[in-house]
């Protein structure tokens, strides 16, 4: 089998930590994601995933979070038929492969052209009417290129804590402005966790730098008119806690009863 040498360095390379935890999940016997898409590409990737320094109690709470974005998807799919999804940063994530998303459904993957080329070579495309948009998602141009006649589910995982505030208020004021209505889902670090950045192995040993924390997710509530968080649910408190294992699930327990600490990571989701 021929490998694909990965040469990619700062917020790019972490998406090979993101990639590998849903690896390690797939090989578990009660398995969150079932991800057989990312073991395949795992195993044709030539990289030291060491540098990750993801285990298998990270490995579940990647899972568990990617879980928790893939159930909000599908439900507003199920609510709105032949809606557009926007899969933002989408690096090798399979979310329209696990999700397999009903007829209809417009799907647009948005990251860097580099990226896209490798995820190209690595993965299948999923069926139905599927785009890739090679672009930063903090670039003026792209958005232009998705047609706004139509609800919208705009996910990101492992993206808000990479920008900047501005770029990120920029990002969903762009969105809920262009768009009849829809929902936006993606996960964030607390200010106490971007301070922690240097203990993430995956963050220190890929010299990306995380710039953005979110302390109090109603806030962004101002950004927009209308915009409304339904949901904000910190990561230690990320349902299906039972499928971690059991030396994590006691660390989250403890982790939960701690101040600032469990407002390290959150889970949002807002509509507009």
């Amino acid at each position: 089998m021929n490998r694909e040498r990965v040469t990619l360095t700062g917020p790019q390379e972490t998406m090979l930590a993101t990639l590998y935890s849903r690896a390690l999940d797939s090989r578990e016997r009660h398995s969150v994601l079932r991800d057989h898409w990312a073991e395949t590409a795992v195993e044709r990737i030539d990289y030291d995933f060491g540098r990750t320094g993801i285990n298998r109690a990270t490995a579940a709470g990647v899972a568990l979070r990617g879980k928790l974005l893939d159930d909000w998807t599908g439900r507003f799919l199920a609510e709105h038929p032949g809606a557009t999804v926007l899969h933002l940063a989408c690096g090798l994530d399979t979310r329209a492969h696990r999700l397999g998303p009903p007829p209809g459904t417009r799907w647009y993957d948005v990251d860097h052209p580099e990226v896209l080329d490798l995820r190209e070579r690595l993965l299948p495309p999923p069926p139905g009417e599927y785009h890739l948009i090679g672009a930063s998602v903090t670039g003026d141009a792209w958005l232009d290129e998705v047609p706004a006649d139509r609800p919208v589910a705009a996910v990101f995982e492992g993206l808000s804590m990479y920008l900047r505030e501005e770029d990120g208020k920029r990002l969903v004021q762009r969105i809920a402005a262009r768009f009849p209505s829809g929902e936006l889902l993606f996960d964030c670090y607390g200010s106490f966790g971007i301070r922690l950045q240097r203990l993430v192995p995956a963050v220190r040993n890929s010299g990306a730098t995380l710039h953005w924390g979110i302390d109090d997710p109603y806030e962004l509530e101002s950004w927009h008119d209308g915009l409304r968080c339904l949901d904000a649910v910190r990561s230690v408190d990320t349902p299906r806690l039972v499928d971690f294992p059991v030396p994590g699930r006691w660390s989250l327990r403890m982790m939960s009863h701690l101040p600032r600490v469990r407002d390290v990571g959150r889970i949002l989701r807002y509509a507009f």
